[in-house]
């Protein structure tokens, strides 16, 4: 069967006021990049004309501009899940304008499965190529492509040129059955392949193929500094001395890193602790970071779910393909970060806090308890299931107005039962087999700032007794500073005490 090849504008045409569109793609690699801009032109125009139009838009994790940005600026997406880095879409969240649903990344193409987020009209994946039988080979990520091209009513392909299709056979897709008929997903070890490198898309369902030749728009990150090199070389010497005591096995276990400068500060750290062996990843997403362990021999084999790399490091991969095609692989998202493999593959879980208590719960969403930063994404996915749980981040921001660590949360995202491990430039916290009074001087001492210390001590001392110790009217009295004052350097808790 041959497809008709389409404009932009013409794909774009088959969405209507009120659709659900389901697009590839993982932060912003393997995104569509055409067709999004166009439905945005005909959103603009309708509603110039005075007629309503936003859609719904289901996606593995983060977009780009070219999808959550340009729609967010023109008011065209009423409701969104998961995941997004954003700044427009951010600020659109914040001001409800847009019904933002925020859940962990694994159970994403399940709910869209189950039905809980209405039905899929459209789906819009990018490939770098579609073969007359239906069969689409991915570019730099799974996503939730498989379930979305199964579940549309229409299906546009944007054949991507900006891809080489030496991507084709770098992916694993294999969708679990729904309950009750679900099995176990047969991964044992991270290289594991248990699907097929394509998704199968029935043929009569794809209305037409854009031809494109866009790159990903990917992300730089900032170069490390001394705090991130700091926390990186923590969390580096935590582990050495844990597989040294035999917590770890000698052989090392798999890891799963966030995204960020301090991810890549850990990573380079491990790397270069030569007392850990070669490694493995099985995580949610690979950063150049990895890319460059692999080249260099200290990451063995990398499965992920996204290649959330510069464009220069792809295209190394691509060119590379013969090196890097026995040890890389990428997976749908319910997959990367299934919590039954994580579990069994007994993952050391990395990942960044915007904040964490003095008793070990971790907010990683929220700004002062309210104002969405990017979402949960995939670190509840993996922290709860970890052979071991990190959570790293610097001990303070915003110059030292911010404390990190804080007697309470404002916002909850991760808790203390399921958080091992604390890690900010100041040092370490192990929580591992401690009573809540017993992780709050772990974490006051080894973790907080020296600005914070004394009062975060202050507080611990006046908090009423009982199983976990609280001052409930003072519990949140720091980020009430912060919201007043700008800085959340109490003089003293008297006024938040009463």
């Amino acid at each position: 069967m041959s497809f008709r090849i389409i404009s932009a504008a013409e794909a774009a045409s088959y969405v209507k006021h009120g659709d659900n569109i389901g697009l590839s793609g993982f932060t912003p690699a393997g995104t569509p990049k055409a067709v999004t801009p166009e439905i945005a032109k005909i959103a603009e125009a309708e509603h110039e004309a005075g007629r309503p139009f936003q859609i719904g838009i289901f996606t593995g994790a983060s977009t780009g501009d070219a999808t959550d940005g340009i729609l967010s600026r023109i008011k065209a997406i009423r409701y969104r899940a998961p995941y997004t880095t954003n700044p427009d879409f951010r600020k659109a969240v914040n001001n409800g304008e847009i019904a933002y649903n925020d859940i962990h990344l694994s159970q994403m193409a399940q709910e869209v499965r189950y039905g809980f987020m209405g039905k899929v009209n459209v789906a819009i994946l990018e490939a770098c190529e579609v073969t007359p039988d239906g069969k689409v080979y991915l570019t730099a990520a799974g996503g939730i492509s498989p379930t979305i091209a199964r579940l549309a009513d229409k299906v546009i392909i944007e054949l991507n040129s900006a891809h080489s299709k030496n991507c084709m056979g770098l992916h694993d897709v294999y969708e679990p059955l729904d309950p009750p008929y679900r099995r176990e997903i047969p991964i044992f070890k991270p290289s594991d392949r248990i699907g097929v490198p394509y998704v199968q898309v029935d043929p009569k369902k794809i209305i037409g193929i854009v031809e494109v030749n866009k790159p990903d728009e990917a992300r730089s990150f900032t170069a490390p500094d001394p705090i991130t090199d700091k926390i990186g070389q923590n969390v580096a010497d935590f582990l050495a001395a844990d597989m040294k005591r035999g917590i770890i096995p000698s052989t090392f276990l798999p890891l799963q890193s966030g995204v960020g400068n301090i991810a890549n500060a850990v990573l380079g750290a491990l790397g270069r602790n030569t007392t850990i062996p070669p490694f493995e990843m099985y995580t949610e997403v690979l950063q150049d970071s990895v890319v460059n362990l692999i080249r260099a021999g200290r990451v063995k084999f990398g499965s992920t779910c996204s290649l959330t790399v510069t464009n220069d490091c792809l295209q190394g991969i691509y060119d590379d393909i013969d090196f890097f095609r026995d040890k890389l692989m990428m997976r749908p998202s319910e997959i990367s970060n299934s919590p039954e493999v994580v579990r069994r593959l007994g993952i050391i879980s990395i990942n960044t806090a915007i904040e964490a208590d003095i008793y070990g719960n971790v907010n990683s969403t929220h700004i002062t308890g309210t104002k969405m930063m990017n979402g949960i994404g995939g670190s509840g996915d993996f922290t709860r299931n970890a052979y071991i749980s990190i959570f790293t981040c610097p001990s303070v921001a915003k110059e030292g107005k911010i404390s990190a660590i804080v007697p309470m949360v404002s916002h909850h995202d991760h808790t203390e039962h399921d958080v091992n491990i604390i890690v900010t430039e100041q040092g370490v916290a192990d929580l591992r087999g401690k009573s809540p009074a017993e992780r709050a001087q772990t974490i006051i001492e080894n973790c907080a700032h020296p600005d914070y210390k004394n009062l975060l001590w202050d507080y611990l001392k006046m908090a009423s007794k009982g199983q976990t110790a609280h001052n409930i009217a003072a519990a949140l009295g720091m980020h009430d500073a912060l919201l007043k004052k700008g800085d959340m350097r109490l003089t003293d808790w008297a006024e938040y005490s009463k």
